[in-house]
């Protein structure tokens, strides 16, 4: 997988946009006149290099989301210090080490990854966090379950030994239009709370939903980690794996 470029990386630019970042969300939990602290920041380190990740790591930022596997595996391996969070689709054959450098995998869209993630958990590690991937836009390119599927599927993956099934993730339809962006966002809350009334031994407690261009919209309507890449790092030279800026 091609690395992007990264030419700025000095720790005070890196410092001023996470700054800017974590100014947003602020700004967007006190609008919504939600807890502070409720909402996590994950940076979306896809496509960058090890040398740019240990920049934003010197700012105190610990939690980082890759898309693609091996990329993946290779940061993890290198950099254990750090907690990753696997935000991309997941093929079947690349499960293993998924399983044995993740501590969190929000892209679960199907019983047979689940279960082989479960298995595949090395002994001694605690058990991977995960969510389950919705299409909730009902986008025929996007990686996720039917909403009316999700529920089942839930009860199936937290019956998994080696996983803690956490919440539930999203990545909606690509707009700027920010009625379109909350409607989608509200659709996978009331879908969770559907679900934990369905069955309170599940218990979600995770909304992972927004990235660069529309966390605002998605804390507003309840996010509890947002994913961005972009407007930490600066914009990447290659697409990821769903075509939209993170």
């Amino acid at each position: 997988m091609p690395t992007a470029e990264y030419t700025d990386a000095t720790p005070n630019d890196v410092a001023k946009r996470l700054i800017a970042v974590r100014q947003r969300i602020e700004d967007a939990v006190g609008k919504a006149a939600r807890k502070p602290g409720c909402v996590r920041l994950l940076a979306v380190s896809k496509t960058f290099p090890l040398s740019a990740i240990a920049v934003v790591a010197t700012t105190g930022q610990r939690a980082f989301g890759e898309n693609y596997a091996q990329e993946g595996v290779d940061k993890a391996s290198q950099r254990p210090d750090l907690e990753w969070h696997f935000i991309g689709p997941i093929q079947s054959n690349k499960t293993r080490g998924i399983a044995e450098h993740f501590a969190w995998v929000h892209t679960i869209d199907r019983l047979k990854i689940a279960e082989r993630l479960s298995a595949q958990r090395p002994l001694g590690l605690p058990p991977i966090q995960v969510c389950l991937q919705v299409n909730i836009s009902d986008e025929p390119s996007k990686s996720g379950c039917r909403p009316d599927d999700a529920l089942a599927l839930c009860q199936a993956i937290a019956a998994q030994p080696n996983l803690k099934l956490r919440g539930l993730m999203a990545i909606p339809e690509a707009t700027n239009d920010q009625a379109t962006q909350c409607r989608h966002f509200a659709a996978l809350r009331h879908l969770m709370a559907e679900i934990n009334a369905a069955d309170s031994s599940l218990q979600l407690d995770t909304l992972s939903m927004g990235m660069s261009d529309d966390l605002e919209s998605a804390i507003a309507e309840g996010a509890t980690v947002v994913r961005v890449g972009s407007a930490i790092f600066g914009k990447r030279t290659t697409p990821d794996s769903h075509g939209v800026s993170q």
